[in-house]
C-alpha cells in the first residue's frame, strides 16, 4: 500500500480450516488481520476497531452473509467498508444480491491465495484514493497520479520484460517504508503494554475495595463485557508484538533481497541472499487444501563470501526457485493430496566450494515434473517456455543465463529427467573477473 498507515482487515467466516487459510496469506501479504466466527462477533469487535476492508463468508448460521452485509450499509459508521463476499455460491442470482446489497467484489471457493490478495490489494487502493481525493485534491491529486504511472510502468516492465527485474526494486521501496513505521509502533507497543498492566491491576483493586459500584457502573460493566476485555486485552498486545517482530524479520529479508548493485561487485553471503528470497516465497511453500507444505532443505556448506553483483544474483535466485515451485505445482496435477502426503514435494539448496577451491557451487534440486530431453536443449533459450498463455515470458531462464555467465563469468547447468525431477547447478568464481 502507498499510505503508512496500518491496513486492518476483517475476516468474518464460521469455518476455522478458511480462517487460518485466509489469516496466514494476508499475514503473509503484510496486512494486519482480525477475525470473526460469527456475523454477531464481528460486529461486538467493530465498536473497538473498524477494519479498512472485510472479507465476508455467505454461509453462515443465524446471521448469514447477506444480513450482515445489509446492516454493515445501513450503519453511518461501516457503509464505507470495502465487503468481498467468499462462498461456493456461484450461481448468477447470489452474486447479484450480494452487488445488490453493496458488496464490491465476490470471491468463489476455493479460491486462490495470490487472486485475494490481488483483488484485496485493488479495492483498498481504491478506497484510499477516494478518501484522499475527497480530502486532499490539491495536495495528493499530483501524488496518486505520479504513484498510478508507477504502478502501470511497473506493471507493464513486469509483462513485457521480465517480472523479476522489477522485483528487486519493489521490496527495496517497501522495506525502507516498514522501517520507520514499524520502529514507531514497536516503541509505543512496549509502553502500552506496560500502561495496560498498570490499568488492569488498578481495575482490579477496584473491584476488590468496591465489590458493589452502583447500578450505572455496573451496567456499563456488562455493556462493554470487562471480563473478556480484561482477558482479551494482553493477548492483543502480545500479538501484535509478534506481528511486529515478524514485520522486523521481513523487512530485514526484504533489504537482503534488494541490495542495490554498485557499479563493481561486491562480496555477499550467498547464504543471506537464499535465505532471503526463501522468505519472500514463504506463501508459495506453504500447505493448502491440495497439498501439504512443500519442504525445502538447506545443505549449506562452509564456503566463503563471493565478489558479485548481489541483486542480480538474488533475481537468479527468486527465478530459480519459483520454477521449482511452479514444477512440484505441476507434478501435483490430477494427485489427491494424501497422494502428494506419500511422496512429499522438496527443495534442496546444497552451496559447497568447487574442487580447486576457486569458485562457490549452488545446486537448487526439486523432485517435481522434470524436464524432457527437448525441452531441456531449449530451456535457456530466448522466449522459450513450457507454460500456458498468461503464466511465463520465457525470459527467466535466459535472463538467469546471462547473468551468471555474462556478468558474473560462472556457469548454469541443468540436471534433469522427466519424471525425475530438475537440478539447477551455478558456479560463481569467489573473485570477480573484471
Amino acid at each position: 500500500m502507498q499510505h503508512q498507515q496500518v491496513t486492518l482487515i476483517l475476516i468474518i467466516d464460521d469455518t476455522p480450516a478458511n480462517l487460518d487459510v485466509i489469516y496466514d496469506t494476508l499475514n503473509d501479504a503484510g496486512y494486519e488481520v482480525a477475525i470473526a466466527n460469527s456475523g454477531e462477533r464481528a460486529f461486538k469487535q467493530m465498536q473497538f476497531q473498524l477494519p479498512d476492508l472485510i472479507l465476508l463468508d455467505v454461509m453462515m448460521p443465524v446471521m448469514d452473509g447477506f444480513e450482515v452485509c445489509r446492516r454493515l450499509k445501513t450503519e453511518p459508521s461501516t457503509k464505507e467498508i470495502p465487503v468481498i463476499f467468499m462462498t461456493a455460491l456461484s450461481d448468477t442470482e447470489s452474486k447479484t444480491k450480494g452487488f445488490d446489497l453493496g458488496a464490491v467484489d465476490y470471491i468463489t471457493k476455493p479460491f486462490q491465495e495470490a487472486e485475494v490478495v490481488a483483488r484485496i490489494k485493488t479495492h483498498l487502493q481504491l478506497r484510499y484514493l477516494t478518501k484522499n481525493l475527497e480530502q486532499q485534491v490539491t495536495q495528493r491529486t499530483g501524488e496518486l497520479v505520479e504513484t498510478l504511472q508507477e504502478l502501470q510502468s511497473s506493471h507493464m516492465q513486469l509483462i513485457q520484460n521480465e517480472k523479476m527485474s522489477a522485483l528487486g526494486n519493489l521490496v527495496a521501496g517497501i522495506a525502507h517504508e516498514i522501517n520507520n513505521p514499524i520502529g514507531f509502533v514497536h516503541g509505543n507497543v512496549n509502553h502500552v503494554e506496560g500502561y495496560t498492566k498498570d490499568l488492569l491491576n488498578l481495575m482490579k483493586l477496584y473491584q476488590q475495595r468496591f465489590p458493589q459500584p452502583g447500578e450505572d457502573i455496573e451496567a456499563e460493566i456488562e455493556a462493554i463485557d470487562l471480563e473478556y476485555l480484561q482477558e482479551d486485552l494482553p493477548k492483543l498486545i502480545n500479538s501484535t508484538q509478534e506481528g511486529i517482530k515478524r514485520i522486523r524479520n521481513i523487512s530485514t529479508s526484504l533489504r537482503t533481497f534488494s541490495r542495490a548493485d554498485s557499479e563493481y561487485p561486491t562480496e555477499f553471503n550467498i547464504h543471506e541472499g537464499l535465505d532471503s528470497t526463501i522468505l519472500i516465497l514463504k506463501h508459495r511453500l506453504k500447505a493448502d487444501e491440495n497439498r501439504p507444505a512443500i519442504e525445502v532443505v538447506y545443505n549449506y556448506g562452509n564456503i566463503p563470501q563471493v565478489e558479485c553483483y548481489a541483486g542480480q544474483l538474488n533475481q537468479v535466485f527468486m527465478n530459480l526457485l519459483a520454477n521449482a515451485i511452479d514444477a512440484l505445482e505441476e507434478s501435483n496435477r490430477g494427485k489427491s493430496f494424501e497422494q502428494v502426503q506419500a511422496n512429499p514435494n522438496l527443495i534442496t539448496i546444497t552451496t559447497e566450494l568447487s574442487q580447486d577451491n576457486q569458485s562457490v557451487l549452488i545446486r537448487i534440486k526439486d523432485n517435481g515434473i522434470g524436464m524432457s530431453d527437448e525441452v531441456k536443449d531449449k530451456a535457456f533459450e530466448h522466449l522459450f517456455t513450457t507454460k500456458g498463455v498468461g503464466k511465463g515470458t520465457g525470459l527467466g531462464l535466459a535472463i538467469a543465463r546471462q547473468i551468471i555467465v555474462d556478468k558474473h563469468h560462472g556457469s548454469i547447468d541443468i540436471n534433469s529427467s522427466y519424471g525425475e525431477g530438475t537440478e539447477f547447478v551455478i558456479t560463481i568464481p569467489i573473485r570477480a573477473k573484471l
